[in-house]
Protein backbone atom coordinates (compact mmCIF):
# COMPACT_ATOMS: atom_id res chain seq x y z
CA UNK A 1 0.00 0.00 0.00
CA UNK A 2 1.28 3.05 -1.05
CA UNK A 3 1.50 6.50 1.13
CA UNK A 4 -1.73 8.25 1.26
CA UNK A 5 -1.35 12.15 0.97
CA UNK A 6 -4.46 13.63 2.49
CA UNK A 7 -4.83 17.54 2.26
CA UNK A 8 -6.58 19.02 5.49
CA UNK A 9 -9.39 21.84 4.35
CA UNK A 10 -7.32 23.97 7.65
CA UNK A 11 -5.76 23.38 11.25
CA UNK A 12 -8.88 22.00 12.98
CA UNK A 13 -9.69 19.90 10.76
CA UNK A 14 -6.38 17.99 10.28
CA UNK A 15 -6.62 17.87 14.25
CA UNK A 16 -10.25 16.45 14.42
CA UNK A 17 -8.72 13.96 11.27
CA UNK A 18 -5.94 12.77 13.30
CA UNK A 19 -7.85 12.66 16.91
CA UNK A 20 -10.62 10.12 15.22
CA UNK A 21 -7.77 8.17 13.20
CA UNK A 22 -5.99 7.76 16.86
CA UNK A 23 -9.60 6.82 18.84
CA UNK A 24 -10.22 4.53 16.01
CA UNK A 25 -6.79 2.65 16.89
CA UNK A 26 -7.39 2.37 20.79
CA UNK A 27 -10.74 1.08 20.27
CA UNK A 28 -9.78 -1.59 18.15
CA UNK A 29 -6.97 -2.67 20.05
CA UNK A 30 -9.18 -2.73 23.46
CA UNK A 31 -11.58 -5.28 21.33
CA UNK A 32 -8.78 -7.92 21.44
CA UNK A 33 -8.42 -7.47 25.45
CA UNK A 34 -4.48 -6.78 24.95
CA UNK A 35 -2.18 -3.88 26.00
CA UNK A 36 -2.87 -0.79 23.42
CA UNK A 37 0.69 0.90 22.21
CA UNK A 38 0.55 4.68 21.18
CA UNK A 39 3.69 6.32 19.71
CA UNK A 40 3.14 10.12 20.14
CA UNK A 41 4.86 13.25 19.15
CA UNK A 42 5.09 16.91 20.70
CA UNK A 43 5.56 20.18 19.65
CA UNK A 44 3.00 23.21 18.08
CA UNK A 45 1.46 21.02 15.55
CA UNK A 46 -0.04 18.50 17.99
CA UNK A 47 -1.75 20.82 20.61
CA UNK A 48 -4.71 20.89 18.56
CA UNK A 49 -4.73 16.75 18.22
CA UNK A 50 -4.43 16.66 22.01
CA UNK A 51 -7.26 18.99 22.25
CA UNK A 52 -9.47 16.73 20.50
CA UNK A 53 -8.29 13.46 21.16
CA UNK A 54 -8.64 14.22 25.18
CA UNK A 55 -12.41 15.33 24.11
CA UNK A 56 -13.25 12.62 22.24
CA UNK A 57 -11.99 9.86 24.58
CA UNK A 58 -13.91 11.72 27.36
CA UNK A 59 -17.07 11.71 25.57
CA UNK A 60 -16.57 7.62 24.54
CA UNK A 61 -15.65 6.79 28.28
CA UNK A 62 -13.91 3.82 27.06
CA UNK A 63 -11.51 1.77 29.86
CA UNK A 64 -8.27 3.13 29.04
CA UNK A 65 -6.40 1.11 31.69
CA UNK A 66 -4.93 -1.31 29.02
CA UNK A 67 -3.17 1.43 27.10
CA UNK A 68 0.20 2.51 26.68
CA UNK A 69 1.81 5.71 25.70
CA UNK A 70 5.23 5.77 23.93
CA UNK A 71 6.60 9.28 23.49
CA UNK A 72 9.09 9.77 20.94
CA UNK A 73 11.91 11.57 22.53
CA UNK A 74 12.79 13.60 25.40
CA UNK A 75 15.71 16.63 25.90
CA UNK A 76 18.94 15.75 27.66
CA UNK A 77 20.89 17.70 30.02
CA UNK A 78 25.11 17.75 29.91
CA UNK A 79 25.12 14.73 32.36
CA UNK A 80 23.22 12.65 30.10
CA UNK A 81 19.95 12.73 32.12
CA UNK A 82 16.38 14.03 31.03
CA UNK A 83 16.16 17.53 31.63
CA UNK A 84 14.11 18.46 34.51
CA UNK A 85 10.57 17.79 34.01
CA UNK A 86 9.85 21.48 35.37
CA UNK A 87 12.09 22.71 32.46
CA UNK A 88 10.07 25.05 30.10
CA UNK A 89 11.23 22.87 26.70
CA UNK A 90 10.57 19.58 28.97
CA UNK A 91 8.17 17.23 26.66
CA UNK A 92 6.82 15.27 29.90
CA UNK A 93 5.57 18.40 30.86
CA UNK A 94 4.33 19.29 27.47
CA UNK A 95 2.63 15.75 27.41
CA UNK A 96 0.96 16.42 30.85
CA UNK A 97 -0.21 19.70 29.90
CA UNK A 98 -1.65 19.00 26.34
CA UNK A 99 -2.95 15.91 27.31
CA UNK A 100 -2.85 13.38 30.21
CA UNK A 101 -3.89 16.17 32.93
CA UNK A 102 -6.95 16.18 30.58
CA UNK A 103 -8.01 12.74 30.69
CA UNK A 104 -11.37 11.84 32.93
CA UNK A 105 -10.34 9.91 35.91
CA UNK A 106 -12.96 7.79 35.11
CA UNK A 107 -10.78 6.60 31.87
CA UNK A 108 -8.53 4.78 34.81
CA UNK A 109 -5.65 5.58 32.23
CA UNK A 110 -2.64 4.79 34.27
CA UNK A 111 0.38 7.09 34.51
CA UNK A 112 2.56 4.43 34.74
CA UNK A 113 1.64 3.18 31.38
CA UNK A 114 3.32 6.72 30.22
CA UNK A 115 6.89 6.01 28.78
CA UNK A 116 10.05 8.10 27.26
CA UNK A 117 13.39 6.64 26.38
CA UNK A 118 15.83 6.66 29.10
CA UNK A 119 19.04 8.15 28.23
CA UNK A 120 20.79 5.83 30.60
CA UNK A 121 19.09 2.56 29.08
CA UNK A 122 17.47 3.38 25.47
CA UNK A 123 17.28 0.44 23.25
CA UNK A 124 15.75 -1.14 26.82
CA UNK A 125 12.59 1.05 25.32
CA UNK A 126 13.07 -0.87 22.32
CA UNK A 127 12.53 -3.90 24.08
CA UNK A 128 10.14 -2.72 26.39
CA UNK A 129 7.59 -1.90 22.86
CA UNK A 130 8.32 -5.23 21.53
CA UNK A 131 7.44 -7.39 24.70
CA UNK A 132 3.96 -5.13 24.98
CA UNK A 133 3.84 -6.09 21.25
CA UNK A 134 4.76 -3.30 19.20
CA UNK A 135 3.11 0.02 17.87
CA UNK A 136 -0.08 -0.29 17.06
CA UNK A 137 0.04 3.48 16.05
CA UNK A 138 2.12 6.18 15.70
CA UNK A 139 1.91 9.87 15.44
CA UNK A 140 4.78 12.16 13.95
CA UNK A 141 5.53 15.71 12.63
CA UNK A 142 8.13 16.41 10.45
CA UNK A 143 11.00 18.85 11.04
CA UNK A 144 12.00 21.75 8.48
CA UNK A 145 15.17 19.33 8.25
CA UNK A 146 12.88 16.30 7.70
CA UNK A 147 13.64 14.44 10.63
CA UNK A 148 11.00 12.92 12.43
CA UNK A 149 11.28 12.17 15.74
CA UNK A 150 15.18 13.38 16.91
CA UNK A 151 16.17 10.58 14.05
CA UNK A 152 18.34 13.83 12.33
CA UNK A 153 19.40 13.61 8.69
CA UNK A 154 22.65 11.60 7.89
CA UNK A 155 24.48 11.58 4.12
CA UNK A 156 24.73 8.67 2.62
CA UNK A 157 28.25 8.59 2.43
CA UNK A 158 28.02 8.02 6.62
CA UNK A 159 25.35 5.09 6.18
CA UNK A 160 23.53 3.11 4.12
CA UNK A 161 19.40 3.08 3.92
CA UNK A 162 19.39 -0.18 5.04
CA UNK A 163 21.50 0.64 8.57
CA UNK A 164 19.55 4.17 8.73
CA UNK A 165 16.18 2.43 8.54
CA UNK A 166 17.73 -0.16 11.73
CA UNK A 167 18.93 2.56 13.91
CA UNK A 168 17.57 1.87 17.61
CA UNK A 169 16.50 4.28 20.01
CA UNK A 170 19.61 6.34 21.40
CA UNK A 171 21.33 9.23 22.25
CA UNK A 172 21.92 11.69 19.69
CA UNK A 173 23.36 15.18 19.80
CA UNK A 174 21.18 17.64 17.68
CA UNK A 175 21.26 18.97 14.34
CA UNK A 176 22.32 22.92 14.33
CA UNK A 177 18.58 23.87 11.86
CA UNK A 178 16.51 21.65 14.65
CA UNK A 179 18.24 23.72 17.85
CA UNK A 180 17.65 26.83 15.69
CA UNK A 181 14.02 25.89 14.81
CA UNK A 182 12.96 25.17 18.24
CA UNK A 183 14.52 27.94 19.58
CA UNK A 184 11.95 30.20 17.31
CA UNK A 185 9.04 27.77 18.37
CA UNK A 186 9.53 27.16 21.38
CA UNK A 187 11.91 29.25 22.73
CA UNK A 188 11.52 32.90 21.62
CA UNK A 189 14.25 32.84 19.51
CA UNK A 190 17.12 32.36 22.63
CA UNK A 191 19.24 29.42 21.37
CA UNK A 192 20.49 29.22 24.48
CA UNK A 193 17.53 27.53 25.91
CA UNK A 194 17.52 24.87 23.70
CA UNK A 195 18.74 21.69 25.03
CA UNK A 196 21.53 20.35 21.75
CA UNK A 197 21.41 16.40 22.96
CA UNK A 198 18.24 14.32 23.36
CA UNK A 199 17.55 10.87 23.59
CA UNK A 200 15.19 9.55 21.18
CA UNK A 201 12.87 6.74 19.68
CA UNK A 202 14.66 4.57 16.67
CA UNK A 203 13.66 4.59 13.48
CA UNK A 204 13.59 0.80 13.86
CA UNK A 205 11.01 1.06 16.17
CA UNK A 206 9.30 3.85 14.48
CA UNK A 207 8.92 1.98 11.32
CA UNK A 208 7.99 -1.47 13.11
CA UNK A 209 4.20 0.71 14.16
CA UNK A 210 1.50 -0.85 12.50
CA UNK A 211 0.02 2.53 11.15
CA UNK A 212 1.42 5.77 11.00
CA UNK A 213 0.18 9.50 10.58
CA UNK A 214 2.65 12.26 9.68
CA UNK A 215 0.76 15.58 10.35
CA UNK A 216 2.09 19.20 8.76
CA UNK A 217 1.04 22.55 8.86
CA UNK A 218 3.76 24.63 9.23
CA UNK A 219 5.01 26.28 5.80
CA UNK A 220 8.45 25.55 5.90
CA UNK A 221 7.41 21.34 6.40
CA UNK A 222 6.47 22.25 2.26
CA UNK A 223 9.90 21.44 1.07
CA UNK A 224 11.17 18.08 3.00
CA UNK A 225 7.41 16.87 1.61
CA UNK A 226 8.25 17.77 -2.14
CA UNK A 227 11.30 16.38 -1.28
CA UNK A 228 9.76 13.00 0.05
CA UNK A 229 7.48 13.07 -2.27
CA UNK A 230 10.15 13.20 -5.49
CA UNK A 231 13.10 11.79 -4.56
CA UNK A 232 12.56 8.21 -3.16
CA UNK A 233 13.84 6.81 0.33
CA UNK A 234 17.16 8.40 1.43
CA UNK A 235 18.52 8.90 4.96
CA UNK A 236 19.54 12.78 4.32
CA UNK A 237 15.92 13.03 4.42
CA UNK A 238 14.52 10.31 7.24
CA UNK A 239 11.04 11.31 7.02
CA UNK A 240 11.38 9.53 3.30
CA UNK A 241 11.39 6.18 5.06
CA UNK A 242 7.97 6.30 5.72
CA UNK A 243 7.85 5.80 1.86
CA UNK A 244 8.63 1.88 2.56
CA UNK A 245 6.06 1.79 5.23
CA UNK A 246 2.99 -0.55 4.55
CA UNK A 247 0.10 1.67 6.31
CA UNK A 248 1.08 5.15 6.45
CA UNK A 249 -0.85 8.69 5.99
CA UNK A 250 0.33 11.99 5.51
CA UNK A 251 -2.47 14.51 6.98
CA UNK A 252 -1.36 18.29 5.85
CA UNK A 253 -2.89 21.63 5.32
CA UNK A 254 -0.10 23.15 3.21
CA UNK A 255 0.50 23.69 -0.34
CA UNK A 256 2.26 21.28 -1.62
CA UNK A 257 3.20 20.92 -5.81
CA UNK A 258 1.78 18.25 -7.84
Amino acid sequence: MAVQWIGANDYTAMCCDAAARMVAAIDNGLAECRPVLLGLATGNTMIGVYEKLAETLNRCGSDLSQLHTFNLDEYVDNDGRWIPADHPLSYRAYMDTQLFSRLDPKLRFDRDHVHFPDPANPTGFDDLIRDLGGLDFQLLGIGFNGHIAFNEPMAESEISSDKFAALPSRLIDLAETTIATNANLTAGGDRTKVPTRAVTMGMQTILAAREILLLACFPEQSEPLERMHRNGVTPQLPASFLLRHAHTTVLYTISLQD
